[in-house]
C-alpha cells in the first residue's frame, strides 16, 4: 500500500461525510482512524474468531530488551480459555476496504521526519496547509497564501457583462466619472433640489449608495445545540428559514426589524442532516431534503401544519438530493441527487416527470437559468458544470447543450445571476468562477478537468487543502471569464451567490468559508472588498436580504448571525459613494452588539426609499 490512497470517491455522498467529520474530530488522530460505523451504520466490529484459529492453545515468542540492554526471546503463551488472537493484518484489511480507516500523509497530522525520506519533499503538490477544524478555525496559513492580490480581469475587461454590471450598480466608464465623487450627503442634497434626473433614487443610484455600507457587525439571532446547514430568504425577504442537524426547520418572521419565530417543523424521514431548503416563489411552501427517496414539503402559513412527501422513485437505496430548487411558476420541483442524477417532480400530476444522468458523480447543486424554466444548470463532483435545454431533453438521450469546463475539482453550488446567460460556481479547487454559457468549453477543456478531478488525492472533508490548490494556475481551456481566490471550501458544500439586484445591481459575490467568515467580491476586480468573522466554525450558508442592507450567516457553531453596517468613525464623518472598486480585506473581531448607530439604519432606508413604491 502507498503512503496515501486516494479519496473516497463514490463510497459516500458528499453531506454523509458532516458524520465522519464529526466522528474524527472527537477522536486523537493517527495514521489510521475508524468511523465506528461504516455508511450504513451497521457496526464495523469484525467476528471474533474469524481471522484466527481454533486451536485451544497457542503460543509465539517476542524480542524483549533484557535489563543489561540485550534482547531476550520470550514465550508467549495462551490458555484455552483465552479469547483466540485476531490477525491485525485481516482486521486493518476489512476496515479499510469498507472505509471505516483511511491511510493519510505524515505530514497531515504533524509527523514530518517519522517516515523515511518524506519528510524531506517540502515542495510535493500533495501536502496540505493546515486545515479549518471545529471548534476552532485555524486556516491563517491557508488564507494568506491563497489570496489573489491582482486578479486576472482580462476575459472580462472587453466583455459585455462589464458594462451591464457598471450601469446597474451606478458606476460609469472610467472616462466618465468626474474627478470628484459624490457623497452620500451630496446625493442626498442633490435629490432634495430637484438635480437628480428623476424625483427619486433610481436603481443605479441606490447600487452606488450602498457600496459604503457593506454589512460589517454581526449580533446573534439564534443558537442551536447542532450544526446549522441551511439559511434562506423568502424572495420578498419577509421569511428566514434555518435547518439544523437536530432534525428541525424554524421558520423566523423578518418584517422590519424583526426576527421572531413563526413556527418549528420537525423534519421527516431525516438521515444524518437536513441537507438543503428551498422557498417557493409565492413564499408559501418550503421543500426540503435529507438521506431519504423522499423530498418533503410543508406550509409555511396556517395554523394546520401541511407535511407532504415527494416520491422521486430513486433506484438506487442509499439517496440523498443535495440540492433542490421550485420552478418561478410554483409547478416543478428540480433535484440534484448523489446518484449521478437530475430529477423534476411535477407538483400538479404529483410524480416524477424526469430523471437523466446528468454527471460521472454526485450531482452537488443545480438551479434554473431563468424564470422561463427551460435551460437548467448542474454541477457535479466530476468538476463540470452542464446546460440543459429541457425542450430537448429525455431520460433516453440525456445530452446537455453545452458544457463549460475549468475547475480542477468538484463543484459544491451553482448560482444563476437570473438573466439566463451568466452563472458562478464554487469548487473545492478553492475557487469561484463567472461564466457565461454563450462560451461553452471544448472536448480537450472537458477532458483536461476530468484528468484534474481524477488526480486529486485529498479528501476536502476531513484533510487541509493541498499546496498545489494556493498556485494560481489555469486548466488549459478554461473558458470562465473570472476566477475569484480567498475563501476556504472545507468540510462541507459550502454556498456562494450573486448579490442582491435592487440595492447592489449584483455588483458583488457573497460566500461562506471554511474559517467561520463571510467573504465578499467584486465581481469586477476579483478583489476581496469585505471579509468579516465571528463564528468559531465554517460558515456554510449566507444569504443576503434582498431588499434590506442585511446579511445572515449560518454555521456550523449553531449559531445564526444577522449583520448590518455599523460605522466605525463618529457619525457625522461623511462616508464617500465612490465607483471605484475597494480593495478592503478586513477581518471584523468586535463584539455583537444588537444596538445599531443611532439613526444610521433609517436614514440609509428613508434615502434608498421604498420598495413598493419604486419596484
Amino acid at each position: 500500500m502507498g503512503s496515501r490512497i486516494s479519496r473516497r470517491r463514490r463510497m459516500s455522498s458528499q453531506e454523509e461525510s458532516d458524520r465522519d467529520q464529526a466522528n474524527s474530530n472527537s477522536r486523537p488522530s493517527g495514521t489510521a482512524t475508524g468511523t465506528g460505523t461504516n455508511a450504513e451504520g451497521s457496526s464495523s466490529r469484525p467476528a471474533a474468531g474469524s481471522a484466527s484459529g481454533n486451536t485451544s492453545s497457542s503460543s509465539r515468542r517476542i524480542l524483549q530488551r533484557s535489563s543489561d540492554g540485550g534482547w531476550v526471546s520470550v514465550s508467549l503463551e495462551r490458555t484455552s480459555d483465552e479469547e483466540p488472537e485476531l490477525d491485525l493484518t485481516t482486521i486493518l484489511r476489512f476496515l479499510i476496504q469498507s472505509g471505516q480507516v483511511r491511510v493519510v500523509r505524515s505530514r497531515e497530522l504533524g509527523l514530518s521526519g517519522l517516515f523515511g525520506d518524506d519528510s524531506g519533499d517540502e515542495d510535493d503538490d500533495d501536502d496540505f496547509v493546515p486545515a479549518a477544524r471545529d471548534p476552532q478555525c485555524n486556516t491563517a496559513s491557508y488564507t494568506n497564501c491563497c489570496h489573489d492580490i491582482e486578479p486576472d480581469t482580462n476575459g472580462l475587461d472587453k466583455h459585455d457583462l462589464k458594462g451591464e454590471i457598471l450601469t446597474a450598480s451606478g458606476r460609469r466608464p472610467t472616462a466618465q466619472r468626474p474627478q470628484k465623487n459624490s457623497s452620500f450627503i451630496d446625493m442626498l442634497n442633490k435629490r432634495e433640489i430637484g438635480m437628480l434626473k428623476h424625483l427619486h433614487f433610481t436603481s443605479g443610484d441606490r447600487s452606488e449608495m450602498s457600496t459604503g455600507f457593506i454589512p460589517n457587525c454581526m449580533e446573534r439571532v439564534a443558537s442551536y445545540h447542532h450544526k446549522a446547514f441551511c439559511g434562506q430568504f423568502s424572495q420578498s425577504g419577509d421569511v428566514f428559514i434555518t435547518a439544523c442537524q437536530d432534525q428541525n426547520i424554524r421558520i423566523y418572521d423578518t418584517t422590519g426589524n424583526r426576527f421572531r419565530q413563526l413556527k418549528g417543523v420537525a423534519a421527516r424521514d431525516v438521515g444524518w442532516s437536513v441537507v438543503d431548503t428551498a422557498f417557493s416563489p409565492d413564499g408559501n411552501f418550503v421543500i426540503y431534503s435529507s438521506w431519504s427517496e423522499f423530498v418533503h414539503m410543508v406550509n409555511v402559513y396556517g395554523a394546520q401544519e401541511t407535511h407532504v412527501a415527494l416520491d422521486l422513485c430513486p433506484m438506487d437505496r442509499r439517496f440523498c438530493v443535495f440540492s433542490l430548487k421550485f420552478s418561478e411558476d410554483n409547478k416543478e420541483i428540480l433535484c440534484g441527487a448523489n446518484d449521478r442524477c437530475a430529477y423534476v417532480y411535477d407538483r400538479e400530476r404529483g410524480e416524477r416527470t424526469l430523471r437523466v444522468e446528468a454527471h460521472e458523480d454526485d450531482v452537488n447543486c443545480i438551479a434554473f437559468a431563468d424564470c422561463s424554466s427551460y435551460i437548467l444548470y448542474s454541477g457535479g463532483d466530476d468538476g463540470l458544470v452542464k446546460v440543459w435545454d429541457r425542450r430537448t431533453l429525455s431520460e433516453s438521450y440525456p445530452k446537455p447543450i453545452g458544457v463549460l469546463a475549468g475547475h480542477s475539482d468538484g463543484i459544491t453550488h451553482i448560482d444563476s445571476k437570473g438573466d439566463g446567460r451568466y452563472l458562478i460556481s464554487n469548487s473545492k479547487d478553492q475557487t469561484i468562477k463567472l461564466w457565461d454559457i454563450r462560451r461553452f468549453s471544448s472536448d480537450d477543456a472537458q477532458e483536461q478537468t476530468r484528468r484534474a478531478v481524477a488526480n486529486q488525492s485529498w479528501d476536502y472533508r476531513w484533510q487541509g487543502v493541498p499546496r498545489r490548490s494556493q498556485r494560481k494556475q489555469q486548466l488549459l481551456g478554461d473558458s470562465s471569464l473570472m476566477t475569484y481566490r480567498g475563501h476556504c471550501v472545507l468540510h462541507t458544500l459550502i454556498r456562494a451567490y450573486f448579490s442582491p439586484l435592487f440595492t447592489t445591481g449584483q455588483r458583488y459575490i457573497i460566500t461562506g468559508c471554511a474559517t467561520g467568515s463571510f467573504i465578499v467580491y467584486d465581481i469586477l476586480t476579483g478583489k476581496k472588498v469585505a471579509k468579516h468573522k465571528q463564528h468559531k466554525s465554517c460558515v456554510r450558508d449566507v444569504a443576503w436580504h434582498p431588499y434590506d442592507n442585511v446579511i445572515m450567516t449560518s454555521s456550523w457553531d449553531g449559531k445564526v448571525g444577522r449583520w448590518y453596517y455599523k460605522r466605525s468613525e463618529p457619525d457625522l464623518v461623511e462616508t464617500s459613494v465612490s465607483g471605484d472598486e475597494g480593495n478592503t480585506d478586513t477581518t471584523s473581531n468586535t463584539e455583537t452588539h444588537p444596538q445599531r448607530t443611532s439613526g444610521l439604519r433609517d436614514r440609509l432606508r428613508s434615502a434608498l426609499g421604498s420598495r413598493s413604491s419604486h419596484e
